[in-house]
């Protein structure tokens, strides 16, 4: 959970850093584009806020010709891929996900030839090459409607080990490959912590990604996406919620439910390279126009299938 404290002079600095950030998206044609796990302060700023699924269908309908993206870079890529006609800026582009890096291409190559008939399922956690060599993209939230859409017995879901099991648990008619990625923060967050937070908040759900170990989903009351959270937390009659995933969707949580009390399951679930976005970098990416997300025809050619794949499937 993320507290500010400023003075005021250092309030008035950010007001103007933003007033300036709002003139130039306007002068400059920009919508900006913001994931629940960055800053509080740059989700406010942003034009729309959102998981990876639904940035993905907000991409293909924008009608500004430039996208801001504030997010990491496989995010970034992905707008660019659905926009090859569109500049695509990041505030940070060394902001990466240690996930998106946790496959190669020569194991997807080795899953092809064991099962021919494999459909290669890529969590959007992945870089545009990984995209490229997939059949399908999907997200936390809609990876159970697309794999149960899809005609192919055999599944090999990269990068994530973590949500290919849960997935799998949900469509027990497949048969799924696991590969052995992951998510750094939300593996951190462990069965005792947990119980710990239940112990400590009694009657109170437990929110939980699919991202973390199968022990600490069992324990959880909720499984969902950062939109399904909240759309849980928003919906539900009770009042307080232990949250496990990224500390950052405690500032849509807090927007949409000021009556109801968060409480973070182990404290710092913070994603290092999420918080690499800030105000300041917002603003310099608007002033300077860049860094710009290039990526090869080719590239963005085969990684498109995958994605415009999904949002068919997903639909």
């Amino acid at each position: 959970m993320e507290i500010y404290v400023f003075s005021l002079e250092q309030q008035e600095e950010v007001m103007d850093k933003i007033q300036k950030i709002k003139e130039l998206k306007k002068e400059k044609d920009v919508v900006i584009l913001a994931h629940y796990y960055v800053d509080g302060q740059v989700q406010e700023l942003a034009d729309h806020v959102g998981d990876s699924f639904a940035l993905s269908k907000l991409a293909t309908t924008v009608k500004n010709q430039n996208i801001l993206f504030c997010g990491v870079k496989f995010m970034g890529e992905s707008a660019k891929i659905l926009n090859p006609n569109k500049t695509v800026i990041m505030p940070d582009i060394t902001a990466d996900c240690p996930m998106a890096h946790m496959v190669e291409i020569e194991k997807i190559r080795q899953v092809r030839e064991m099962f021919p008939d494999v459909a290669v399922v890529c969590y959007v956690n992945s870089t545009a090459e990984i995209k490229s060599y997939s059949d399908v993209c999907v997200t936390s939230s809609n990876a159970i409607k697309v794999v149960k859409a899809l005609p192919n017995k055999d599944i090999f879901f990269i990068p994530d080990n973590n949500l290919a099991a849960y997935v799998a648990k949900q469509v027990p008619e497949k048969h799924f490959i696991f590969n052995d990625g992951f998510c750094p923060i939300h593996k951190e967050i462990t069965k005792e912590h947990i119980l710990e937070a239940k112990a400590k908040h009694p009657n109170t759900p437990v929110l939980t990604h699919p991202e973390c170990v199968e022990e600490v989903l069992e324990v959880s009351d909720f499984i969902g996406s950062t939109s399904e959270i909240i759309d849980y937390a928003t919906k539900s009659e009770n009042k307080e919620f232990v949250i496990a995933t990224e500390t950052g969707v405690f500032y849509e949580l807090q927007q949409k439910n000021p009556d109801k009390i968060f409480y973070s399951v182990k404290g710092d679930q913070i994603c290092p390279d999420m918080k690499k976005i800030t105000v300041d970098n917002v603003l310099k990416a608007l002033e300077n126009f860049e860094p710009e997300v290039v990526m090869d025809d080719d590239t963005i050619e085969r990684a498109n299938a995958p994605l415009v794949q999904m949002l068919e499937l997903a639909k």
